[in-house]
């Protein structure tokens, strides 16, 4: 097994040492996530947005140019029209139409009848502009619930100084993935919130692996540096997390690439949120504790400080 291993056991990675570079790096982009967020925005898709998504099946490879052009003279919008997996698949998607569900539903029948009968429908999804509001605002709470729940959870497992280093991570993850979708432009849609809240969870596993260590090691090396415990406790669980990244990485490229555009989304966003969740485990989560101390910390300010006022004269 040693002629596979990905990481040797026994690395001395000085991870604290150049944790000011990840800050800087994590700063900038972050920074430009949230410049393109609200300069450019994201692709909502249907599901927050609102309108009709029809997905056919042509006999013939479609011609994307005259489809286009006969949906756009049916006077229901301007209409997005893209290959869906095969050159025989197409996805149609026209806005939300006033008059709400009856209009919708009208203007699914108007493109059928324009279509003929040569086409297999294969789906239609209606979504109201009352319900995908609902959607959003469902959507923004979950991952709002899930960040607060996190901090509870390592706040009571730990300290304080280790919740606020893994909702630090956390919220890099999410603002860089949102970034990455806002420069993208792709579609933002309700499986993209899922993925993000996997995320979320992956993340969190990550860092608290490198927490338990951090812990066990703060009771085992008592006089030890806290930067170079940090560093021995990531170097000392560094082959468990990277294999089980990769791990997780080979399994989401197959699901990418043979898995069919319905997941493709889904998987992309996870593929992005393992690579900058172990990053921000290492880099982002574990140096804020450098920065915010630890109970150890402060007992030996307190200590120290005892002992020189009980040394003054």
């Amino acid at each position: 097994m040693k002629g596979i291993r990905l990481i040797p056991d026994d690395t001395k990675i000085p991870f604290m040492r150049y944790s000011r570079y990840g800050y800087l790096v994590s700063g900038i982009l972050c920074a430009a996530s949230i410049l393109l967020f609200a300069l450019v925005g994201l692709n909502m898709g249907v599901d927050f947005k609102g309108g009709t998504v029809i997905t056919i099946r042509t006999a013939e490879p479609a011609n994307l140019d005259n489809l286009r052009t006969t949906i756009n003279g049916l006077g229901l919008g301007a209409a997005e029209l893209q290959e869906f997996g095969s050159p025989n698949d197409v996805l149609i998607r026209i806005g939300t139409q006033e008059g709400g569900d009856e209009a919708q539903q009208a203007a699914v029948n108007t493109i059928k009848e324009a279509l003929g009968t040569g086409v297999d429908y294969r789906s239609v999804e209606v979504v109201g502009p009352k319900v995908s509001g609902e959607l959003a605002q469902q959507g923004i709470l979950a991952v709002v619930i899930a960040l607060f729940l996190v901090l509870v959870y390592i706040w009571f497992r730990f300290e304080w100084q280790f919740a606020l280093g893994a909702i630090a991570s956390l919220m890099h993850d999410v603002t860089l993935t949102i970034g990455l979708f806002c420069l993208l432009g792709l579609e933002f849609n309700l499986s993209i919130i899922a993925a993000i809240l996997t995320i979320i969870g992956y993340s969190l596993n990550d860092t608290v692996v490198i927490y338990d260590r951090i812990r066990e090691f703060l009771r085992k090396y008592k006089s030890m540096p806290f930067a170079d415990l940090m560093d021995f406790s990531i170097n000392s669980v560094l082959p468990r997390t990277l294999m089980t990244s990769v791990s997780v990485l080979l399994a989401l490229l197959a699901l990418y690439i043979w898995g069919g555009e319905v997941i493709a989304g889904f998987t992309f966003t996870m593929i992005w949120g393992v690579i900058v969740g172990t990053y921000s485990s290492y880099f982002i989560a574990t140096p804020i504790l450098l920065l915010l101390g630890t109970p150890r910390d402060a007992q030996k300010a307190a200590a120290e400080a005892k002992a020189q006022a009980a040394a003054r004269p």
